[in-house]
């Protein structure tokens, strides 16, 4: 039975408290430089290292796991310069199927702080990259990494796990566009210069909100946000005359009362011609009198509706994972189908070169005795030796990658060696 040799050792936001994480985090040249000490070691032969806001993990195969794994948490220790003993409470490792099994959720987030999101793909496809131009990655390492991308696209076609909105700003974006259809060409005003409002704001305009009104107690401020979102500021005494402009109301201002009443609403949705609006109120207190929502036409969301929909959104997500754990463990599966069909792979060279050998010497002693052939006729005849050696082994060797596989491969594989004396 073949082993991959395969193992990881690292530290995420799970087990380790940021203050550690930021002290064993690599940049772009660390990670070069580690990567190529790492493959001075005689215990590595391939390594690849992630590393994140949320993640330090270094992947390897190795001669032999427990000293491989060993080298890794000294490196990590000795390169950052932490006791060792400091460092291990916070380590996890894995070998062979749980370090597959672990990336393949790490590449598809479902080890992420934010279940589902997309970013952690483009990172661990950056650090593979990378691993690879440096020639850290061999035969093992590649198909591994090459795997768990088509994993994490296989997870994402197959579950709605990146689908649902899970923060306050994009779950604003997924109710708007419920609202509008198609946000093209609406138009966005924000009350308040807040993060989450131009968080929101630059969703918005992602999915093609073109013009952004912006107004604030302190102009200067946002004349600032307008110019970083190439829209207008407004003056906020007179703000409500333009209320009536804005298809999506982002209100995220500290003040102590309402500053958009009823009546402002009222008269605004009448400019309007009763074509909607949506208000978002981020603020607490609210700015946005609840009575707003009784209009027609109207649609108000404060920050605990907000935040019931994230809420509603995130047990979505989880339940999607339940099925992506699932499509996981298969690959898992047929990754460890091909590294035991790894054992194949000396007894099908050797069982080929003994015909070969067999094959050709035949050919070259009928060859001796017909010196009247061309050299294109000698050719010709080599050829159709190496075409009958192919077909004669073509199936046997199918078969036998599929025997390995199996509960039986190991007996099977015996077989087949003293069957070709190929251990004498």
């Amino acid at each position: 039975m073949a082993v991959s040799n395969l193992i990881l050792v690292g530290v995420n936001h799970k087990t380790t408290p940021v203050e550690v994480r930021e002290k064993l985090a690599f940049n772009q040249g660390k990670i070069e430089e580690s990567t190529e000490l790492l493959l001075q070691y005689p215990e590595i032969q391939e390594n690849t290292i992630i590393s994140t806001c949320n993640r330090v993990e270094i992947y390897a195969r190795v001669n032999d796991i427990e000293a491989g794994t060993d080298r890794l948490k000294e490196f990590l220790s000795q390169y950052h310069h932490i006791e060792l003993e400091e460092l291990d409470q916070y380590f996890y490792s894995y070998q062979d199927n749980d370090t597959v099994e672990h990336l393949f959720k790490v590449s598809s987030s479902l080890d992420s702080m934010v279940l589902g999101e997309a970013q952690i793909l483009g990172q661990v496809k950056d650090a593979y990259s990378l691993a690879r131009s440096l020639r850290a990655t061999g035969q093992i390492l590649n198909q591994l990494f090459e795997k768990a991308f088509n994993v994490a696209k296989r997870v994402r076609e197959e579950t709605g796990i990146a689908e649902s909105a899970v923060s306050i700003s994009s779950a604003a974006v997924e109710l708007a566009r419920k609202i509008f259809d198609d946000l093209e060409n609406h138009t966005v005003m924000l009350v308040g210069t807040g993060e989450m409002a131009e968080l929101a704001a630059k969703h918005l305009i992602s999915y093609g909100a073109k013009t952004v009104y912006i107004t604030s107690r302190t102009y200067e401020r946002a004349a600032a946000l307008a110019q970083t979102l190439n829209g207008s500021a407004l003056d906020f005494q007179n703000f409500k005359e333009d209320l009536h402009k804005a298809d999506i109301v982002i209100s995220s201002t500290a003040a102590p009362k309402f500053i958009i009443e009823r009546d402002m609403v009222d008269d605004a949705i009448h400019k309007r011609k009763n074509r909607p609006m949506f208000f978002i109120d981020i603020a607490v207190p609210r700015d946005i009198a609840p009575e707003v929502n009784e209009l027609d036409n109207v649609y108000l969301y404060d920050i605990d509706d907000l935040q019931g929909v994230v809420n509603a959104n995130i047990k979505e997500r989880e339940r999607e994972a339940e099925i992506a754990v699932e499509i996981i463990q298969s690959e898992v599966d047929k990754f460890n189908n091909w590294i035991v069909s790894l054992d194949a792979v000396p007894t099908i060279v050797e069982i080929r070169k003994q015909a070969e050998v067999a094959a050709l010497t035949e050919a070259d002693k009928t060859l001796a005795r017909m010196p009247h052939l061309t050299d294109d006729d000698r050719l010709a005849i080599h050829n159709m030796t190496q075409s009958i050696i192919n077909k004669i082994l073509h199936k046997p060797t199918v078969n036998l990658k599929k025997k390995t596989q199996s509960n039986e491969g190991h007996a099977y594989l015996k077989a087949i060696r003293e069957l070709f004396h190929l251990d004498d």
